[in-house]
């Protein structure tokens, strides 16, 4: 009986010990697999650290010609990325939604206006998920030209950025407001956009430095003082001893620039806005020599922005 309860407990003994060495096996493997998994999620996450898009307005006359020859050239530009939605060169949302998953393209921003965030902001939000969009993108403040833009202006823009904004942020986007260049006008101890700046809450801001500049403001100057405000950047360049205008207007044709031409000083707004954590930079050329200049901006800000 004793021999049969050792040969029994031998028995044991070797089935825990063969458990014991699968369950170590396993371990060893869940632990390679979780490894490998970090460290692919990592590559990933270090890929997409900075993303340089294209604000797709750049090239609005060539959507209108021929949108698939157009979006071809963001393509073989070597940009995923868009700042788009706005405008959809005649094809229905569903067409242009196709033209963009052909070709590997991706709104990260979705355009919208002061007036559809004031009135419905809801359809603001329905677009932006219906692209995939992280962003709604406001780009001008309706105000009386010839009066400019004023306190009360600034006032009822603060009210629709934070009603909107909040309503927004309730379904996963994040509300922006682009400043033009009209919002420099002199206010208490700052400008208008010190105030729009300050007293908004519940939305961010996209800092595009040309107008920064032709407002009469130093982008890098305003992106250190505003930490953590903007989300995102319009890259363009433009062309120094350019007249500096509070319209929000000039003559882009003769103005915009290639990147790193410019006055905008664009190295060091790059610089602080890595500092920032800042990882969306689109590049936008309103001149009718985007499809030159594009390529050469690309070839000046990518070692940039991530050392290519």
């Amino acid at each position: 009986m004793l021999k049969k309860q050792n040969k029994s407990l031998k028995k044991i003994h070797s089935l825990a010990a063969v458990i014991a060495s699968t369950c170590l096996t396993i371990a060893a493997l869940s632990l390679n697999t979780a490894q490998a998994t970090m460290h692919d999620h990592k590559s990933k996450e270090a890929h997409q650290e900075n993303l340089i898009g294209l604000q797709l307005w750049s090239l609005r006359n060539q959507m209108d010609e021929n949108a698939a020859e157009a979006l071809d050239y963001v393509k073989d530009w070597g940009i995923k990325d868009l700042e788009a939605g706005g405008r959809l060169a005649g094809n229905s949302i569903g067409d242009f939604r196709a033209l963009l998953d052909e070709r590997g393209l991706q709104i990260v921003s979705v355009d919208t206006s002061f007036e559809e965030i004031r009135d419905n902001p809801m359809g603001a939000a329905f677009k932006a998920h219906y692209f995939g969009a992280k962003y709604a993108t406001i780009y001008w403040i309706p105000h009386d030209g010839d009066a400019g833009f004023n306190i009360d202006n600034a006032k009822e823009a603060v009210e629709i950025l934070n009603t909107g904004g909040k309503i927004l942020a309730e379904h996963g986007i994040t509300l922006q407001y682009h400043p033009h260049g009209y919002e420099f006008r002199p206010h208490e101890d700052g400008t208008l956009l010190d105030y729009i700046i300050q007293n908004t809450t519940e939305a961010q801001f996209q800092m595009d430095v040309f107008w920064i500049k032709q407002g009469g403001g130093s982008p890098a100057d305003i992106l250190k003082k505003y930490a953590g405000r903007f989300t995102s950047l319009h890259l363009k360049d433009r062309l120094p001893g350019a007249p500096i205008t509070s319209s929000g207007g000039t003559d882009m044709d003769k103005y915009n620039v290639v990147l790193g031409k410019g006055d905008t000083g664009i190295a060091e707004v790059i610089e602080e806005a890595k500092k920032q954590g800042i990882k969306y930079f689109f590049l936008e050329d309103e001149s009718s020599r985007v499809l030159t200049q594009v390529p050469q901006s690309l070839e000046f800000v990518r070692p940039l922005i991530n050392g290519e």
